[in-house]
């Protein structure tokens, strides 16, 4: 049994929806203290609130991880609020989906601020408050689109999620000194708002390609993202966890009809 982490402080960038939501949602019903950040404060505050009705503690901020001055900011807040600050997850990430023919350097440079320049931001922003905790922990958020595979009208997001792991692997050993451990999460299919904004044939499609026949929950992403705090995961860093229900293992989808 893991030691609880009742009281931890943890702060969740782009968690009012998807992915930070399901691992906001996680630390909560943990006893973790949660404030969740997002760009808009009306989406922030009222996941805070739907957790505080669950009988959680949580509060909701406006802050924008390409901005480093926004994220002291969060970070501080986190602090007065919660009296600290023992994890971030950085999990706050866009993926507009267009082609490299008809991609514009802006959607290129808007998608590498948030999601590459955003982790950074954060988890330089939140460093001071993360070393006076004594068991600091950091939780990208990448994806295995980038690192293992790849998708059409994607390519920008996917340098973003492979350059998290690089930043990873070295910040990794540049906070170690500190106590803090750095690793991160590998989501596959997820369903989320942006995936059932791709359509229904194509969660078909996926959940056909997947061993398990099914795509996966936010609340999967936030258990492994939960490991990871852990005090039990402390001598785990510049590790990655890919939860997708072994999608990337067959070689073809004959692999899995045979099965």
């Amino acid at each position: 049994m893991f030691s609880s982490l009742k009281g931890k402080s943890v702060l969740v960038t782009g968690g009012s929806k998807g992915i930070g939501k399901g691992i906001a949602r996680v630390f909560a019903n943990s006893g973790c203290k949660v404030l969740i950040t997002s760009r808009h404060e009306d989406g922030a505050k009222a996941c805070a609130d739907e957790l505080a009705k669950a009988g959680a503690t949580a509060a909701g901020f406006a802050a924008d991880v390409t901005n480093f001055k926004s994220m002291q900011k969060a970070a501080d807040f986190a602090v007065r609020t919660h009296g600290g600050l023992d994890v971030l997850c950085a999990n706050a990430g866009i993926f507009p989906q267009v082609k490299i023919e008809e991609m514009s350097e802006e959607t290129w440079d808007q998608t590498v601020d948030t999601n590459l320049k955003g982790t950074f931001l954060s988890v330089k922003a939140c460093l001071p408050a993360l070393k006076k905790s004594g068991q600091g922990r950091v939780i990208l958020t990448s994806s295995i689109t980038g690192p293992v595979t790849g998708f059409p009208g994607w390519t920008h997001y996917g340098a973003t999620k492979a350059g998290q792991l690089g930043f990873m692997r070295t910040a990794c050993i540049e906070l170690a000194k500190y106590g803090i451990t750095v690793n991160a999460v590998m989501p596959g299919n997820i369903i989320t708002e942006g995936l059932v904004g791709l359509g229904p044939d194509y969660e078909r499609t996926m959940a056909a390609s997947i061993p398990l026949k099914r795509l996966g929950t936010v609340e999967d992403i936030g258990y492994a993202a939960l490991y990871f705090a852990t005090k039990e995961a402390g001598y785990v860093t510049g590790q990655t966890i890919i939860i997708d229900g072994g999608q990337i293992l067959p070689e073809s989808l004959e692999a899995i009809n045979q099965a």
